[in-house]
C-alpha cells in the first residue's frame, strides 16, 4: 500500500486530488469499506497491525518470580478508622467523650486487627493444604520388615 492519499505524490510532487477536502473524503470512503483499513492513516504505508491486548496476570507472575501476594483485603481500612477514633480520643474533649472515643476505637481497631490477621490467615492458608510432618500409620515398619540385614549389621 502507498500514501494514495496525501494530496501530492512523495515522488514527483504531482498533484493526486483536487484539494484536501477531496483527498479525505476519498480516504474516509477507503477506510469504511474495509474494518481492517479503520486505525490506518493517510500517512500509513502499510496497514497498522491490530491492536495487541496486554494481559498480564501479575499473580502469576509474581508466583514465578518467588513474590507473595497478599490477597485484597479492607481490613487495613478499618484498622485505620480505629486509628482515627483513637486519635479523637486523644484530643481535650470532655471525659466522657474521650472515654467513648477510646473504646470505640479500640473495639473497631481491634475487629480489624483480628479480621484481618485470623479471618484472612485462614481465607489464604486453609486447614487442607497444613503439611503433616508425620509418616503415613505403618509406613516405618515396612521400611524395617524389607530390610533386616542393614539393622543387622549395626
Amino acid at each position: 500500500m502507498t500514501p494514495r492519499f496525501l494530496p501530492y505524490c512523495q515522488n514527483c510532487a504531482f498533484s493526486l486530488w483536487p484539494d484536501r477536502i477531496v483527498a479525505g473524503a476519498a480516504f474516509r470512503a477507503w477506510q469504511r469499506a474495509d474494518p481492517a483499513r479503520a486505525r490506518a492513516r493517510p500517512y500509513n504505508l502499510e496497514l497498522p497491525p491490530p491492536p495487541v491486548e496486554n494481559v498480564v496476570d501479575y499473580e502469576e507472575r509474581a508466583h514465578r518470580l518467588g513474590i507473595h501476594l497478599f490477597p485484597s483485603s479492607s481490613y487495613p481500612f478499618i484498622i485505620c478508622l480505629g486509628f482515627l477514633f483513637l486519635g479523637l480520643a486523644a484530643v481535650p474533649f470532655p471525659g466522657p467523650a474521650r472515654v467513648v472515643l477510646l473504646v470505640v476505637g479500640l473495639v473497631v481497631f481491634l475487629a480489624g486487627v483480628v479480621g484481618w490477621v485470623v479471618l484472612e490467615d485462614v481465607r489464604m492458608y486453609p486447614a487442607e493444604d497444613v503439611v503433616s510432618h508425620q509418616e503415613p500409620a505403618g509406613h516405618g515398619d515396612q521400611e524395617v520388615a524389607e530390610h533386616p540385614a542393614e539393622e543387622q549389621g549395626h
